[in-house]
């Protein structure tokens, strides 16, 4: 699996939690990447993306303001640090790389999935 998830795990209503996309083989370094979320009987939504060099962020309304995507060039990790969390927020993470440099809201732009984390937000 080139690209690991972790992070996730049961909070509070108001908590925060900070999710990781590890790019173990080092593969993505010069692609865009993102987080999308499925919650049961959803669709994959779009979270947030950054681009290859940590700028261009992409963020979903229903997150923005809230959510902070980064990430660490050197250590080859995406982060995504969810703050102000609610029930809402409740879903499987999925971390992936764009096709290209840079950023993007639409799934079909992804190339490689890495495996999930759940997110769940108690009220």
């Amino acid at each position: 699996v080139q690209l690991q998830a972790s992070g996730g795990g049961l909070v509070q209503a108001g908590g925060s939690l900070r999710l990781s996309c590890a790019d173990s083989t080092r593969t993505f370094s010069n692609n865009g990447m993102g987080w999308f979320r499925q919650a049961p009987g959803k669709e994959r939504d779009f979270v947030a993306s950054i681009a290859w060099n940590g700028g261009g962020t992409l963020y979903a309304d229903s997150v923005k303001d809230r959510f902070t995507i980064s990430r660490d060039r050197a250590k080859n990790t995406m982060y995504l640090q969810m703050n102000g969390l609610t029930p809402e927020d409740t879903a499987v993470y999925y971390c992936a790389a764009t096709r290209g440099a840079w950023s993007s809201s639409i799934r079909s732009n992804y190339r490689s999935w890495g495996q999930g984390t759940q997110v769940t937000v108690s009220s």
